[in-house]
């Protein structure tokens, strides 16, 4: 007797939907030998998604610096790679090639590195995901960072010595979030972490920082009398592993759309 297929139950097809959409985040690994995606059959059809034609730019624009639409709708031209290190940062998973920005990101990028030491006890920072080198929407991970306008910087200070190339691609972030969720991790967490992100969103063109909820409890708990730089400072799912910085839009540039504050 023939054995018929069972039937495919629409919750698993979900599952496996969801699997194969999960987002790159910080703390997955990256790969010692990226491979370049092949061409797009037809890149002028205009049905071809725009992630599929970003996320194949391996250069910026020629064209002067200039951040245009939302942060999650929109591209940046004349954009720069920040190094991969300098004296108080390195940057991390260098095979997915988003470490640019608009040159006002990569400068901001610098000095914060450059003051963390002095003013927040923080050695350095370890950087992860900016943009694309021409923003855009990304395949895989976020669905803002489109601007050229945001950073995520790891909560894991920077070591001192030069990471590996295999370092870079493969160790995690640092997870500061109990496993519940609620607070954060007491034996990870540490008085430089609320120094780092307070330092961040005192600097007049930050516009948001996103914070895991539970991150954002402690530093509402641990801030003192001290609490206005609190509201730049917003909770999102996710961000355990690091935190989102957010620059506002450029002066000048008409095209660029600020968020509702």
């Amino acid at each position: 007797m023939p054995v018929r297929p069972s039937p495919i139950r629409p919750a698993a097809v979900l599952t496996v939907l969801l699997a194969l959409a999960a987002p790159a985040l910080a703390q997955d690994r990256g790969t010692l030998h990226p491979k370049p995606l092949p061409p797009l059959a037809n890149p002028d059809d205009p049905s071809t998604p725009a992630k599929a034609l970003f996320g194949r730019a391996t250069t910026p624009a020629a064209l002067p610096p200039q951040s245009i639409g939302g942060y999650a709708r929109g591209c940046v031209a004349g954009a720069e790679a920040l190094p991969i290190d300098g004296d108080t940062w390195q940057v991390m998973r260098l095979s997915r090639n988003r470490n640019w920005g608009h040159p006002r990101l990569v400068a901001f990028v610098e000095k914060l590195a450059a003051e963390a030491p002095r003013k927040a006890g923080w050695p350095g920072l370890l950087v992860g995901d900016m943009s694309q080198p021409r923003g855009g929407p990304m395949l895989t991970g976020h669905a803002s960072h489109q601007l050229g306008l945001d950073a995520d910087i790891w909560l894991t200070p920077m070591p001192d010595r030069r990471l590996t190339r295999a370092e870079r691609e493969e160790m995690s972030a640092t997870n500061v979030v109990r496993p519940d969720r609620r607070d954060i991790d007491p034996e990870v967490w540490r008085p430089e972490h609320l120094r780092l992100i307070r330092m961040v969103s005192r600097e007049p063109e930050v516009a948001r920082i996103f914070v895991n909820p539970a991150i954002k409890r402690a530093l509402c708990r641990e801030a003192g009398s001290d609490r206005g730089w609190l509201t730049k400072v917003r909770p999102i799912y996710g961000h355990n592993y690091h935190f989102h910085i957010r620059l506002d839009c450029p002066a000048g540039e008409a095209a660029c759309h600020d968020q509702d504050p």
